[in-house]
């Protein structure tokens, strides 16, 4: 696996990589949720590129940049086990050079849920990706699901600026009990750790009972006391919404997501559900 720095060494490792590309994007310390995007990345690609890169862009105020783990050296051993080809491992000043004045914003899919809850996020997101897409040129980019309204954002972007790029889902990895996976899990305790499966418990009982015709605006509001009684002290949001758009549905029909994000301890979670429910 050839490791690159800077846009040149990029350019010159592009350029030797022959057939299709696959780019698996990430901000470092890899869990079995990016080895398994790089595993299906190999099965769709001839070439399998990653980036690691931490973007300072899409985190907030008061958000968690400075301790968001980085393990560089591991990471990679992972991703060279895994067969990957390439990674590229830009700093923060060959992305964001000094004069940077550009940023990539995608209305309406952007607009709510994570959107609201932090502001500015999705705005670092569509910049930072559009660059990574630009710079590295691959036929398609996979992106986990976990991370569903991100995903919604990068497909339009990529949409609308004509990017020439397959952007593709990877279903959700998760623990045993249900947790999904994320780099952010390291920072629960002990017993954070056992009562954060309750997200996903929640979001799957919201879902049957949403299938079996309990009108949405109950089913939600069970899943917002599940979470409580099981000790998160805060919940950003709980909704059904259309997995197209991102709008809020209330009359349940077609191809939707159950989407939730919710704080335990000093740590936010996110999850989501694929919900589909036939004309009644």
């Amino acid at each position: 696996m050839q490791i690159v720095r800077s846009h040149e060494e990029l350019a010159r490792a592009r350029r030797g990589l022959e057939g299709t590309l696959a780019l698996v994007p990430t901000m470092g310390a890899l869990h079995a949720g990016h080895l398994t995007l790089i595993e299906e990345a190999r099965r769709r690609a001839d070439r399998v590129a990653a980036t690691i890169f931490v973007n300072p862009m899409q985190f907030g105020a008061g958000e968690d940049l400075d301790r968001y783990p980085r393990q560089e050296a591991e990471d990679a051993r992972k991703l060279e086990d895994v067969g990957c080809d390439l990674l590229w491992m830009p700093t923060v000043e060959g992305i964001y050079p000094p004069g940077f004045a550009t940023t990539v914003h995608v209305s309406g899919v952007s607009d709510r849920w994570e959107g609201q809850a932090r502001p500015g996020h999705f705005d670092g997101v569509a910049t930072v990706v559009a660059k990574l897409l630009l710079s590295v040129r691959p036929d398609i980019a996979l992106f986990g699901e976990k991370d569903f309204q991100q995903l919604a954002v990068i497909r339009r972007m990529a949409r609308d600026l004509d990017l020439p790029i397959e952007i593709g889902g990877v279903a959700t990895v998760r623990e045993p009990d249900g947790l999904a996976l994320s780099s952010r899990n390291a920072y629960l305790t002990a017993d954070e750790r056992e009562r954060a499966p309750s997200l996903h418990r929640a979001l799957a009982d919201a879902r049957r009972s949403i299938v079996g015709g309990q009108p949405v605006a109950d089913a939600l509001g069970e899943a917002r006391s599940d979470l409580l009684a099981a000790g998160f002290s805060r919940i950003d949001y709980v909704a059904l919404v259309d997995a197209m758009s991102l709008e809020p549905v209330t009359e349940p029909v077609g191809a939707m997501r159950l989407i939730a994000a919710a704080v335990i301890g000093n740590t936010r979670l996110i999850d989501n559900l694929p919900v589909m429910v036939e004309s009644r």
